[in-house]
C-alpha cells in the first residue's frame, strides 16, 4: 500500500512537469480569398501526436469559441456542419504537425483558429487526460475579396470632319475602355486651346 501511495505521489508530481513541456506552435496570421484554398498548421511537441486527440477551435469576431474539428485519426473524427466537406484535418506524425486543409473558404470563415489537445501519452506508456484544454497561440485567418490591379485605360479619339461653316457645332469623342477602377476623369486638349475636363458619361454601365 505504501509503495502504491509513493508511486501515485510521484506520478502526480511529474504530470505538471510533462504538461509544461507541451507546445502547440501556430503561424500568427494567414490570408485567403473567397473560393480559394489554404492550409493551417500546428507544430506540436512534448507529447505523442499519434496517440492524442486533437481539435481545431475557432473564434469568429464578436462570438464565442466554436469547436469545428475533433480528430484522432482518419477513421475517428468529427466535423461541424458549417465546415464539413470543405475542411480536412490530418496528422503528420513524422514531423509532429497537425494540419487543417481548407477549401472553398468563405468570408464567414474569418476567425482566430486554435489548435488544441486534451489527451497526452508521454510518460512510461501511461495515458492521461489533462485537466483543461491546451491551446496553441492561434492563427488569425482573414478571408477577403480579391483586389484587382490598376489597369490603365485604352484611349481612342474620334475627330469630326472639317466644316466650312464657322458657326457649325463640332464635337470630338474620346473613348476609354478596359480599365480599372471604373471611376475616370479625362482631359481633352485641342492645339493651344485650354484643356477641358470630361467626366465619364453617366449613361455608361459600370462594366463598360
Amino acid at each position: 500500500m505504501m509503495t502504491s501511495t509513493i508511486f501515485l505521489s510521484l506520478l502526480l508530481a511529474l504530470l505538471p512537469c510533462v504538461q509544461s513541456e507541451i507546445t502547440l506552435i501556430q503561424p500568427e496570421a494567414e490570408t485567403g480569398h473567397p473560393g480559394g484554398s489554404l492550409s493551417l498548421t500546428c507544430k506540436t511537441s512534448g507529447f505523442k501526436l499519434g496517440n492524442s486527440s486533437m481539435y481545431w477551435i475557432r473564434q469568429v469576431p464578436g462570438q464565442g469559441l466554436e469547436c469545428i474539428v475533433y480528430y484522432y485519426s482518419s477513421s475517428s473524427n468529427n466535423y461541424a456542419p458549417a465546415i464539413k466537406d470543405r475542411f480536412t484535418a490530418s496528422k503528420d506524425t513524422s514531423n509532429n504537425i497537425f494540419a487543417l486543409e481548407m477549401r472553398s473558404v468563405k468570408i464567414d470563415d474569418t476567425a482566430i483558429y486554435y489548435c488544441t489537445t486534451d489527451w497526452v501519452q508521454d510518460w512510461g506508456g501511461w495515458t492521461y487526460r489533462t485537466a483543461k484544454m491546451i491551446f496553441g497561440s492561434g492563427t488569425q485567418l482573414t478571408v477577403e475579396p480579391r483586389q484587382k490591379s490598376i489597369v490603365k485605360p485604352k484611349l481612342s479619339a474620334f475627330y469630326p470632319p472639317k466644316s466650312s461653316s464657322k458657326d457649325a457645332v463640332q464635337a470630338a469623342v474620346c473613348l476609354a475602355s478596359d480599365f480599372f477602377p471604373k471611376d475616370i476623369s479625362l482631359q481633352l486638349a485641342f492645339g493651344d486651346k485650354p484643356k477641358a475636363d470630361v467626366t465619364r458619361p453617366s449613361v455608361l454601365k459600370p462594366d463598360e
